[in-house]
């Protein structure tokens, strides 16, 4: 069996960059006249490492290890979830917040979840992820595995755009004016997608030096794209 050596990082990165995301996103920082969530900061990176799965590994790794993202992040939420039902100590005061009522309370805003936000993040992480992998390993057979600038912001322009969208109209539809809703999607959008349009250079040098570290260069010509798989990859 085949070991590769930095495949166990990398996943370790996707999934931390998840979940890091997620419990942050609670807070809203302004970008000028425009507000967005501080997941923003480290989101992309789960994006940006899903390109080098997909472009060094192939998509059946890579779809494992979104899965495994998945339930990592799902295992999180609950694990937050028992955390904030289980009733406080008498003595706990949390720091500057005096009581343990006033602790809980404050503990509750920072980390609980609504179930609708969550739903719409879930949901969108799942169709983001896999059109980003997907829309990778066809154009790398496409294009004969050059340009790979193309590839990785082509498939970050088709999953992002899946992601902002799915999420935002989830998340907040009804809520908010559909004017706004379409405003949240397009920017949320070109944000996301100029990170990965930046750090391009970056990816370049992490897909090189991990194609030569793992002697792989995996095509996609005879895989089963079925993001619902889950191939034994042990040989």
């Amino acid at each position: 069996m085949y070991r590769y050596r930095w495949l166990p990082a990398i996943t370790a990165v996707f999934v931390t960059s998840l979940i890091v995301s997620n419990i942050i996103a609670v807070k809203l920082f302004s970008a000028g006249p425009v507000f967005l969530t501080v997941g923003i900061i480290i989101f992309p990176i789960s994006y940006i490492f899903g390109d080098v799965l997909t472009e060094v590994y192939g998509y059946a790794r890579a779809r494992q290890v979104i899965w495994i993202g998945f339930f990592c992040n799902l295992m999180a939420v609950m694990a937050i979830w028992i955390s904030i039902q289980l009733p406080p100590a008498p003595f706990w005061s949390a720091g500057v917040f005096g009581s343990p009522e006033a602790s809980q309370q404050a503990y509750e805003a920072i980390l609980g979840f609504a179930p609708r936000l969550l739903m719409a993040s879930f949901v969108a992480y799942l169709f983001g992820e896999f059109l980003n992998s997907y829309v990778l390993a066809r154009m790398k057979i496409a294009t004969n595995g050059r340009y790979l600038w193309m590839r990785t912001i082509g498939s970050t322009l088709v999953g992002q755009l899946a992601d902002s969208g799915i999420f935002v109209i989830l998340a907040f539809f009804g809520t908010i004016p559909l004017q706004e809703l379409w405003k949240l999607i397009v920017f949320q959008w070109l944000i996301k997608s100029a990170y990965e349009a930046a750090v391009t250079p970056l990816t370049y040098l992490v897909v090189g030096y991990l194609k030569r570290a793992e002697n792989e260069d995996h095509y996609d010509r005879r895989t089963n794209f079925n993001p619902l798989a889950w191939e034994d990859l042990s040989k």
